[in-house]
């Protein structure tokens, strides 16, 4: 299931969400640009969880920052094409509500410290990776967390492949995103902590991050489980 709209248009210029997504598309581009120094480059401004907590060090010519200012540029890469399409896809989707609820300022806190939390739900449960975590998702999964909470009644156009047919309707944003929720839940129950791939435990880190910030976030004159047409 993938969304490809919603049907919640918001009073504010969605800055903040538009200059997130141009960082990462640019710091992708820069990473194409490495050639073969791309992995190199993965593991210097990556999360390595082991590094990280002091169990492991990168070698001298990877040591470009201290391991904790990776926690923040680790969110701005990304693995591929399609993880950054589908990263930006969402925030594009569900970044804008969230930013016009809590404002520029608040949003991109809310925003960094969503992303800080993902990352250590997914490090703490395996300290001693070694495996680089890169990505948004954790960071965007607290905005998807948060739209939740805020538009759980809103529209959400998606698109359904029914074998070489696909299919397109709308749905409410709590049957989308609680099923996006329950398949973190299930992948991450499946997937073991220290392997490769998708940082399951970061999505779920972050989600959660963001349901219990955004009343803390949301301007006071923005009501939660708000309802078409408010």
């Amino acid at each position: 299931m993938f969304p490809l709209k919603d049907d919640n248009p918001a009073a504010l210029p969605p800055m903040i969400t538009v200059a997130l997504i141009a960082a990462c598309v640019l710091v992708f581009f820069w990473q194409l640009s490495l050639g073969q120094a791309q992995q190199a480059a993965v593991f210097a401004f990556g999360t390595v969880p082991a590094v990280l907590f002091g169990l492991a060090e990168l070698p001298p010519e990877l040591q470009l920052i201290p391991a904790e200012l990776t926690l923040v540029t680790s969110m701005f890469m990304h693995g591929g094409w399609m993880h950054i399409i589908g990263n930006m896809l969402y925030l594009w989707i569900f970044g804008n509500n969230v930013e016009d609820a809590m404002g520029h300022v608040r949003f991109i806190v809310f925003y960094l410290v969503c992303g800080l939390a993902a990352v250590l739900a997914h490090a703490l449960p395996g300290p001693e990776s070694t495996v680089p975590m890169i990505g948004a998702s954790g960071a965007i999964s607290g905005v998807l967390g948060a739209y939740l909470l805020l538009y759980p009644h809103a529209r959400v156009l998606v698109a359904i492949p029914f074998g070489f047919i696909i299919q397109t309707f709308y749905l409410p944003a709590v049957a989308v995103l609680g099923l996006w929720f329950v398949i973190q839940l299930l992948n991450s129950a499946t997937t073991a902590v220290e392997g490769g791939g998708v940082a399951w435990g970061a999505h779920i880190g972050g989600f959660v991050a963001g349901m219990l910030l955004v009343p803390l976030f949301k301007r006071r004159d923005v009501p939660l489980w708000q309802r078409p047409g408010r």
